[in-house]
C-alpha cells in the first residue's frame, strides 16, 4: 500500500465516521428490531441517539468536500507533510464534532464544525502556487 499517503488514509477514516455514528445511535437499542426500515426507527429516536444520527448525516455532507480537497491537493503537488497534517487535523476535528454533537454541546460543536471547514479550505488551497 505504498501509494496511499496518510492523507488518503484520513479519507478512509472520514468515510467510516458516519457509519460509526450510526452504530452509536443504534447501539444496544436496535437489537431485536426489524431491520426492514432502520431509517424510520432512527427518525423516531430522541436525545443522544437522535444527535448521533444527525452527526451521521452531517458526516456524509462533509465528506465530498474533504475527498475532493485531498485529491486536488495531491494533483497540484501540495507538500505532503502539510497535507497529511491538515488531513489528520480534519479527522480529529470531525471526531470532536461527533463528540460535542452527541454530548449536546452546540456552541463547541459549531466552533469545531467551522474549524474543520477552514482546514478543508486550507487543504484545497495547499497546492495553489
Amino acid at each position: 500500500m505504498a501509494g496511499l499517503t496518510l492523507a488518503y488514509w484520513c479519507v478512509l477514516i472520514a468515510a467510516l465516521l458516519p457509519m460509526a455514528c450510526a452504530l452509536l445511535a443504534k447501539g444496544g437499542a436496535f437489537r431485536g428490531r426489524d431491520n426492514h426500515d432502520p431509517r424510520a426507527w432512527l427518525a423516531r429516536q430522541s436525545g443522544w441517539r437522535a444527535r448521533a444520527n444527525a452527526a451521521q448525516a452531517n458526516g456524509f455532507e462533509a465528506l465530498p468536500f474533504f475527498i475532493g480537497a485531498v485529491i486536488i491537493a495531491h494533483q497540484l503537488g501540495a507538500p505532503q507533510g502539510r497535507l497529511d497534517l491538515l488531513a489528520c487535523a480534519f479527522v480529529a476535528l470531525r471526531l470532536a464534532y461527533i463528540t460535542f454533537y452527541v454530548a449536546d454541546r452546540p456552541t463547541a460543536r459549531s466552533l469545531v464544525w467551522g474549524l474543520a471547514l477552514l482546514v478543508n479550505i486550507a487543504i484545497l488551497l495547499l497546492g495553489a502556487r
